[in-house]
Formats: C-alpha cells, structure tokens, sequence
C-alpha cells in the first residue's frame, strides 16, 4: 500500500484549511449576487481540498476524476444549475459527516477517538472519563450532523417559491419562507456546527475539569496538521 510521503502532506495540510475556508464565502457570495460563477468556484475549490491528497500523487484515475466532474460542473452551469448544485452541497456534506461519524460507532475507535489520539496522543485515552466521553461525543455529532442532514434537505424542498417542489410545480406540504431557507442553507446551517463545536469545547473542559486541556488555537492547529491520521484510522485502540 502507497503512503503519502510527508513532503506530499505538508502540502496538503498547506493548502486544504485555505481552499476549505474559501468555500462558504464563496457560497454565501453566490447566494447574496445569484451570479452562477461563485458556486462553480465554490464547488471547484471544494472538489480540490477533498481530492488534493490524491492529486498530489499525480497518478492519472484522481485527476481524470477531477476533471471529469469539473467538465460535469461546466454542463450544469451552463444549464443554469450550478446554485442548485450549491445548495444541495450543505445536505450532502452533513449526511456524508453523520455517515462518517455514525460508521465509527460500532469499532474500538470512535472518531472522536481519533481526534483524540492526533491532537493530545494515545495515552490520553488512558485518562479516566475521556474514552467514555469520546464515544458519547461521537454519537453527539452523528446525531446533529444527521439531523441537520434532515432539515437541509426539507428546506431545500420546501421553500415557497425556490424550493425543489415549487421548481417542478408541486405544492409543498410544509411550505418555508424563502428568506429563511436560504439564510438557513447558506449561514445557519454553518453557524450551528461552529457554536455546536464551541459549546462542547467548553463543556469537555468541565465536564473533564480534572485534566488539563489544550487550548481552542493549539487544537484546531493540531486537528488541521494531522486530518490524514483521521481518514485512515489510528489503530491503536485496544479492542
């Protein structure tokens, strides 16, 4: 089996946090102008920090792939479908990150598990409470990222006048201002998951208040340095 080389992970660990950032402005510009490019490049961007571990390698199946789907986002923009491609985007990406979490459930190792073990080391988990607390952390976020999953998905087939149903003129059965599903799919959803993830930071350190605990700055530093750990698994939880 290949591995990333660390030359090939610098890189990426260089680039991904910028491209990932750049997305909801992106997103939230196409929304606010209704101007077709900004999702385009929204999605491109996107495509490229999901993909980038791959590309580097230079092989030619991941970027046949990429450019596959890129030729795929120029059809559908060109069709005028590019912003609803967007939209739907927060609906995947939330089920797809339930799915994620929710797959590591039934194993020794959580996710949060993961994260735990990249940031402050496998011996943490030996700390009394917090392997407890990393499965209980981990069905916290399959819950809430499904959930989120599931009223993206409503509002953006709800709407009143830009929803999916009233799109193919279908009455919709819970019909939502439009106002408040596009505020909803482009920042709320977002802002949930950021306040989610600030409150729990704050109730971990009282919860675990007999340990100590790396600061917001250094554990986001860490979790940014070491998400490939996290795709693959660390493999050193005891079953």
């Amino acid at each position: 089996m290949t591995t990333s080389s660390p030359a090939l992970e610098s890189t990426s660990r260089r680039y991904v946090l910028p491209l990932l950032l750049a997305y909801p402005l992106l997103a939230i510009a196409g929304a606010l102008t209704h101007r077709q490019i900004f999702p385009l490049v929204a999605l491109l961007l996107l495509l490229t920090a999901v993909m980038l571990p791959r590309l580097q390698t230079r092989r030619a199946g991941p970027w046949l792939v990429w450019l596959g789907v890129l030729v795929a986002l120029l059809l559908l923009s060109l069709y005028g479908f590019a912003g609803l491609l967007l939209e739907a985007v927060p609906v995947l990406i939330n089920a797809l990150l339930a799915c994620w979490f929710g797959s590591t459930l039934g194993t020794s190792e959580p996710l949060v598990t993961r994260f735990i073990v990249a940031i402050e080391g496998a011996e943490r988990l030996q700390q009394p409470g917090v392997a407890r607390y990393a499965r209980q952390l981990t069905w916290f976020w399959t819950l809430l990222l499904a959930t989120q999953a599931v009223v993206l998905a409503v509002l953006l087939l709800c709407a009143e006048h830009s929803g999916l149903l009233a799109r193919f003129g279908l009455v919709s059965p819970l019909p939502v201002s439009d106002r408040w599903a596009a505020a909803w799919l482009h920042v709320g959803g977002y802002a949930l998951l950021g306040a989610a993830f600030l409150l729990e930071y704050g109730y971990r350190r009282w919860r675990l208040r007999h340990l100590s605990h790396p600061g917001l700055h250094d554990m986001l530093l860490q979790l940014v340095l070491h998400w490939p750990q996290l795709l693959r698994g660390n493999r050193t939880v005891a079953s």
